[in-house]
């Protein structure tokens, strides 16, 4: 076959999976927590505190003991920093990193509004979230392409994150999107707890235990974001929020819908 028929088959197959995304969740399997990738650039204050989080998704944290977040009813969210793995985001564009965190901010308002108010000044009761993305690595859309155009590549692919260490259906080409976060007091600034993760994009996601349908929908979420530079920093932005604003809520005893 062809070059040109080989891309003119990947492109029929991209338009065929565009409608089937439609119907898809928003992929919340489509990456995975990374732990060995975690980073530890010195922006929070300890890191030696650091265990795996309930519901974090390999998410290592740490609080301050006796923490009590009912005291908390506003949320103030800082300025983010960004770092680049510079061997591997020559060229990246400053204006998509600005609208990442933008992004990344709309993502957590939207989880954390229903229960808590969002702010632009701290005070008393005022929680202040410091985030600093780290070590971001878009996808490289060309390898991607190129691994999907190759024949058995699908199978070849699936295997290869856990064989190299990593998440079930990660490739080496797929973008990682690493955070460290920290949660101050308005008032005192007195840090309340931290957290670090990376999350890896998953081309092949197949989360076994969610049956079928669920396996199906991942694959297909994972594929279409394999095209896209930034997609998967995208769906790991939205897993954080919706785990934060789920924890606020645990650790406040209310519903995360609450207000």
């Amino acid at each position: 076959m062809s070059h040109q028929a080989k891309y003119a088959t990947a492109a029929g197959l991209l338009v065929l999976l565009s409608g089937c995304a439609n119907m898809a969740d928003s992929g919340s399997n489509v990456t995975a927590s990374d732990p060995k990738k975690a980073t530890r650039t010195g922006f929070l204050s300890d890191y030696a505190k650091m265990e795996k989080a309930p519901g974090g998704d390999g998410a290592l944290c740490w609080r301050q003991p006796g923490l009590d977040l009912k005291a908390y009813n506003q949320v103030m969210i800082s300025r983010m920093v960004v770092t680049l793995k510079d061997e591997q985001t020559k060229g990246v564009d400053p204006a998509d990193l600005k609208a990442l965190t933008d992004y990344f901010y709309k993502s957590l308002v939207t989880a954390l509004k229903p229960q808590m108010e969002i702010v632009d000044k701290p005070g008393a009761g005022v929680v202040v979230l410091r985030i600093a993305l780290t070590d971001l690595v878009p996808t490289s859309v060309g390898r991607s392409a190129m691994g999907t155009l190759i024949p058995y590549g699908f199978v070849a692919e699936a295997g290869s994150g856990v064989a190299a260490g990593g998440p079930a259906g990660s490739t080496p080409y797929l973008g990682q999107t690493g955070v460290e976060i920290q949660f101050l007091d308005g008032a005192s600034e007195a840090i309340l707890a931290e957290c670090i993760d990376t999350q890896i994009g998953r081309k092949y996601a197949a989360d076994v235990e969610s049956g079928a349908s669920g396996a199906t929908s991942t694959w297909i979420s994972g594929y279409m974001n394999s095209f896209q530079s930034w997609s998967y920093a995208r769906n790991a932005f939205d897993k954080w929020s919706k785990q934060i604003a789920k924890r606020f809520a645990e650790l406040r005893g209310i519903s995360p819908q609450a207000k």
